[in-house]
């Protein structure tokens, strides 16, 4: 999974064309860290067809806030550059993630 931070995060999601999966995540974050396994097993699954990276939300706050990331964890579907779906908190469950990906592949 790619690791992107405030400065390659526009060039890797924001400027990419086709589906990118994000994981908004952070070090504090325990259902953030538990969830990335499953995140990772899909990215074995799914990334042919799918870009995944992660962001550490604690090193970029605004540009959390600028993507209206309120809560963690989140993990976020962007298309060409545009955040187009979201799993939230305890929605974001391994079966959630691996169905909003469906949607879009």
């Amino acid at each position: 999974m790619l690791a992107v931070d405030k400065v390659s995060f526009e060039e890797e999601v924001l400027k990419s064309e086709g589906y990118i999966l994000v994981d908004f995540w952070s070090q504090g974050c325990e259902p953030c860290k538990a969830l990335m396994p499953s995140v990772e097993e899909l990215e074995g699954k799914y990334g042919d067809k799918i870009k995944f990276c992660k962001l550490d939300t604690t090193k970029a706050r605004r540009l959390a806030i600028q993507q209206r990331i309120l809560g963690l964890p989140v993990i976020a579907i962007y298309k060409d550059g545009n955040k187009i779906d979201e799993v939230v908190k305890e929605d974001a469950t391994p079966e959630n993630i691996e169905n909003m990906i469906k949607k879009y592949i």
